[in-house]
Order: structure tokens, then sequence, then C-alpha cells
């Protein structure tokens, strides 16, 4: 059984709402240890009730932790995660570092838990982009088998971390002040503004977090076929991730069938009429942990085509919820294992 847990990068905006997840979800263990960088050791924070002390990362943290999650940059992953697993710790890691290694599983539990039998220790959860579309595109696929995708996001400024969300906070105040505004998160101006260009330039012009999108969907599903074209844009929106997500399956599927299918799908809340005004925005499904879904409609150049519009909180079904949800299943593994 997982009695011990670490909490890697426990003072960053993900870290904060898993710890806040395990408290609200009653998560089994009887320890907790709070991990972040050198300059964050020594503070505390409550949990349950009771102060937590930050401690230093280092390798000899994972001695006796029996689970840990990480939400780090990719590089503090790229170390952290080998000192966890030569001491037996399962991992959960949030980063971009380990998703496409073929020693993870690569896992978004509505989607494809069944593979978290198969775990060497090392499970990776997805890009948020990712998340919220596979969870999408599950019940569609299951039906009617996906063959193409084109996507494009508006990915709010918390997915750039603290820096992201006071970048859009401060900006904005500078630009409505006529002022400057030293961005610290962004390459240009967010406030006012859009960026399309996320990551750095990967392939065939296509940047590195639209790739993921496209690795890590076929991953997920086991499919190298599903083709996916994928444009990603910065918004100056605070906190959710919205898609406009277009899909061509082998079989028809009706907008009638496609709302069946959805609101038949755990983790996944159908917002859609378009004449009353209702379908899914960022304000009204911030610190939720569904993935929402309206404006579905029949893509009348296609004649399998369906398109629809998602919104989803990036920090939490897209990052926090998604990990803490892969480690109760693998408590409930667990607890199977031995019953």
């Amino acid at each position: 059984m997982f009695e011990s847990m670490a909490i890697v990068g426990a003072t960053g905006a993900v870290g904060r709402i898993i710890l806040q997840l395990l408290e609200e979800r009653d998560f089994p263990l009887s320890q907790v240890k709070l991990l972040a960088s050198a300059r964050s050791a020594g503070r505390t924070v409550t949990f349950r009730g009771e102060p937590c002390t930050i401690e230093e990362l280092t390798p000899e943290s994972f001695d006796d932790v029996d689970l840990a999650i990480g939400s780090t940059p990719d590089e503090t992953a790229r170390d952290f995660v080998p000192w966890a697993l030569e001491r037996n710790c399962v991992v959960v890691d949030e980063s971009g570092y380990w998703r496409m290694d073929e020693k993870a599983v690569l896992v978004v539990p509505e989607v494809n838990g069944e593979v978290l039998a198969r775990h060497q220790g090392l499970i990776a959860s997805p890009n948020c982009s990712t998340t919220q579309m596979v969870v999408a595109m599950k019940p569609l696929h299951d039906f009617g088998r996906i063959r193409r995708v084109v996507v494009s996001t508006y990915q709010a400024t918390s997915g750039a971390g603290l820096g992201g969300s006071r970048d859009l906070e401060a900006g904005t105040r500078a630009h409505l002040a006529g002022e400057e505004h030293r961005y610290e998160a962004f390459a240009h101006p967010i406030a006012f503004n859009v960026i399309p260009q996320i990551g750095s330039e990967k392939y065939k012009g296509y940047t590195s977090e639209e790739m993921k999108m496209v690795w890590e969907t076929q991953k997920i599903f086991g499919d190298e076929s599903i083709e996916i074209c994928p444009t990603c844009v910065r918004v100056p929106v605070t906190n959710c991730h919205s898609e406009s997500i277009l899909v061509e399956t082998e079989e028809k599927i009706s907008v009638e069938k496609a709302r069946e299918l959805f609101e038949a799908m755990p983790g996944i809340t159908v917002n859609d009429d378009l004449a009353a005004g209702k379908y899914p925005m960022p304000l009204s499904c911030e610190n939720q942990d569904d993935v929402f879904i309206g404006r579905i409609r029949e893509d009348i150049s296609s004649p399998n085509g369906l398109a629809f519009w998602c919104v989803s909180d990036n920090l939490r079904k897209g990052a926090a919820t998604n990990a803490v949800q892969i480690a109760e299943l693998l408590v409930e593994s667990q607890s199977g294992a031995t019953a």
C-alpha cells in the first residue's frame, strides 16, 4: 500500500492545487513530504490542519517514500525522477520530460486508465491541452473511430506558470496606464493581444506545444494513424484553456449521437444551447474538474466531420486533478491486489 507521499514542486501553482485536492478528496496516506527548490525550503504550508515544512529536493528526499507526484520544470523532472525510481518510489510526473519515454505510461484515467496495470514505476500525465482534448475524443473514437483532428487552442496565461499570471495582470494595468511592462513569461505583450506561438519551433513549422498534442494523443490512444493538425495560441485569459476541435470519423456521428456520447462520458459536462447563449467559457469552468463541451455541430464542409468547443481548467483537470486521479487509481489497484 502507498502510505507515504512526496509532492515535488509543492509551492508552485499546480502543487498547491494538488495539496488542496488530496485534502478535499480524503486521499489515504499517513505521511506527506513537501519538496521544492532550496529557495523555498523552510517555508511552511498547512495541510489537513497541520503545518508542513517545505524541504529541499535531494536524492535522499525519496528514502521511505512510496509515491511521488511531481509538478516541476522539465530539467528538474529529468533529475529527480531517477532518484525516486532508484528508491522504489512510484512517480506520477506532470512535466513534459518523460511523457514520450518508452519506460513511461502516459495516462488520462477516463481515457486509458487500464495501461496503469503495466507501469514500471513511472506514470506521466499529459500536457494540459492534450488532456482535455483526449477526454473529448474518447467517446467519439470508441463509437466511430477518429481519423483526423484539427484543433486550435486558446490557452490561458496560468499555463505559463505564476509568471504568466503576473504578466497578464501587471501588463494589463501598465497598458491601461500607458506605461511599459517588462514581461517575464512571454516574448510579446499578452495584455490585449494573442500570441500564436507556445513553445519553440519543433517540426515543419509546428511548435513544441503543438507537437505534444500530436505525439501524446497518438500514444494515449495507441494509434499513430490518427492525424492531428494543431495550432496553439496564448490568449489574455487568466485560467482555463479553450479549444475549437474538428474531428473526422470513419463512421458518421450525428449531433444528437455526439451529445449522447458526450453526456455518457465520465468527466464531461455538456453545456450546449446556442439559441439561449449557453456554452462553456473560461469564467464558468474555472475551479472545476470536468471537461466542458458545447457548440456541437456537423462540419458542413465534410460528410463525416463534427465540430465542437471544449473548455477545461488547465491547472485542475489539465494538471493537478489528473495526477491525483492517477494516484487514486494506483491506490485502488493496490487495494484490489491485497484484497
